[in-house]
Order: C-alpha cells, then structure tokens, then sequence
C-alpha cells in the first residue's frame, strides 16, 4: 500500500511538472543556465544604473514589453528601426514620441553580446528588463520563461489597430486583451502597471473635459497644465497613479475607487461594470495585486514567441541580421 501511495505521489509530481513545462510553451526559466550564466545579473545591473538616472524608465521598460508583445507576440519587432523600404513599428501612432527605453536595451545587448556573443535574443533581453524594471521600483519579481528568438519583420499595421487606446471602453479592453488569450481578470492585473509612469496631455484630454465619472478637484488640476487645445501642451506629462507614481504599489486602484484613473480606459475598470469587484479586492489587498500581476506577466509573455529555428538572434537589437 506505501508502495502504491509512492508510485501515486510521483506520478502526480510528474504531471505538475508536465504541465507546469507546457504553460510556458517551449520557454524554459533556466533556458541560458549554461549559454549565458551571468545574463540576468547583467540585465539587472544596466537596468539599475538606467533608473538610478532617471526613475521613470521602470515604467517605460515594462511599456515596452507590453507594446511588443501585443503586436506579432513577444518577439522584438518593436525595436526595429525603419531602414530603406523596411517599416517598423516604432512610428506607430501607440509607439511614436511615446514608447521609450530603446537606447537602455542596446546598453544591455551590448554588455550581453560582450559576455556570451550571439547567443541571448533582444526579445527575452526586453522580458527580463520589463521585470527587473518592475522589482527595481518596488515591485514582484519573479521567474521569467526564456527562450524566445527576434523576429525579422515588424508591423505597423497591427501595432495601430492591436494595441489598446486611452480613450477605449471596458468592452474593447476585453476584446483587445482577449484576442491575445488574457482574461479579463488578467486585463484588470495588468492595467496596474499604471502604479507607475505618466501619459502625455493629449491622451488624457479628453478625459478631464468631457467624463462625467471623474473627480471635480482632480480634473481641475489637471486642467491648469493640460488646456482644452489640441496641439496645446500635448506632451506635458501627468502621473497616471496620482500619489506614487515613482512606486509599484496598489494605490493605482484606490485612485479609480475615487473616480481619479488618469486615463478614460484607467477609469472604465471600475465604472459600475464587471471589474468593479476585483479593483475594490486590489485596492485593499497588495499581496493579491502582485500574485495576479505576475501571473499575466508570465502568460503575457508566452504570446506567440518564436522559439526553436524561427527568427534569429538579432546581433543589434534595432535591425534584422
């Protein structure tokens, strides 16, 4: 019987480790053990030194995670620059005078490439930084999945028309994140990247003149720097967590209970619809914010990568070999 009960017990470790390999595809958390030892003490050195000069860049390189793998999947496309009659998409209107940290990620595939040559891809480079730029300003770690390969080819097209608009409803955040195999609940998790970072006025506008689900003194301050005229301080910033936006924390919820999302698709998370629940349980409760960010952050990763043969190992992250 102890016999059978062992034979059970391995069985069932057998499985979960089946299943744990099959949740991350044929991405591997120890996938440069031996190729590449030192690569995530590197990354993590160059991010530090990168947000010790200047602290947004936490948030602008988990953006940029984001903006990758929403188009084509995680594979760096969005680091290609636009050469000859190639288009990236880096001149996206979602990407364009917006997304940034490309220069950090060249620091790092250069002190990568001069430890172990052609062997780490730009795009696990990207994953790891969005999660050491996260931990760095206070927030989870955790495992990243590796493995995946860059892309030769890029789109414009799909960064326009996948990546989700400030101006979205709580429906098309739904669809958007669903169409990339996220859920809702991962959609509502992964939104509070917005603990940390700012957007631009001609993003939030609109919000603070024309929605009516917005707090009055706090749209009114906002008012003062960003005037009701297009083309009129479009890129004059404001912290889309009103109190820590320096700090990965959960006060990005706690400000939508008080009708202070900076953004109207921040707010549309908690407007009487079916994320009401889970903002409230975020806002009072870090601990299951965190679990449920890192979470969406490993599934997040896993969209689409190109792995085995597929792709290259771009030697510069900015153009195809």
């Amino acid at each position: 019987m102890a016999s059978s009960s062992a034979t059970g017990h391995c069985l069932f470790l057998a499985l979960l480790l089946l299943s744990s390999a099959a949740a991350y595809g044929q991405l591997s958390t120890s996938f440069y053990a031996t190729s590449c030892p030192a690569l995530e003490t590197i990354v993590r050195s160059v991010v530090s030194s990168a947000i010790a000069s200047d602290t947004r860049m936490g948030a602008s390189l988990l953006r940029l995670f984001f903006h990758d793998c929403f188009v084509q999947g995680c594979d760096a496309s969005i680091l290609l620059d636009d050469v000859g009659t190639f288009v990236g998409e880096k001149t996206a209107f979602p990407n364009v005078n917006s997304v940034r940290g490309y220069d950090v990620i060249n620091n790092i595939k250069a002190a990568v490439e001069a430890n172990c040559s052609g062997v780490v891809s730009c795009a696990d480079i990207v994953a790891l930084a969005a999660r050491d730029g996260t931990n760095l300003l206070g927030g989870p770690t955790w495992s990243v999945p590796l493995g995946r390969r860059d892309s030769t080819t890029a789109n414009r097209n799909l960064a326009n028309s996948d990546l989700p608009s400030p101006a979205s409803s709580l429906s098309t955040l739904i669809t958007a994140f669903g169409n990339k195999g996220l859920s809702a609940q991962d959609m509502t998790a992964l939104s509070g990247a917005h603990t940390i970072g700012f957007a631009q006025c001609q993003n939030y506008r609109n919000r603070i003149y024309n929605d009516n689900n917005i707090n009055q003194q706090f749209a009114k301050q906002l008012r003062s720097t960003c005037p009701n005229t297009q083309g009129t301080n479009d890129t004059i910033l404001a912290g889309l967590d009103v109190q820590t936006q320096l700090t990965f924390d959960n006060d990005y919820y706690g400000n939508l209970l008080k009708n202070k999302g900076l953004l109207h698709s921040d707010q549309e998370l908690y407007n009487g619809g079916s994320q009401d629940a889970l903002v409230k349980n975020y806002s009072s409760n870090s601990a299951a914010f965190f679990a449920d960010f890192v979470t969406a952050m490993i599934k997040m990763g896993n969209i689409s990568p190109l792995t085995g043969t597929a792709g290259q190992i771009r030697a510069n992250c900015s153009v195809v070999n």
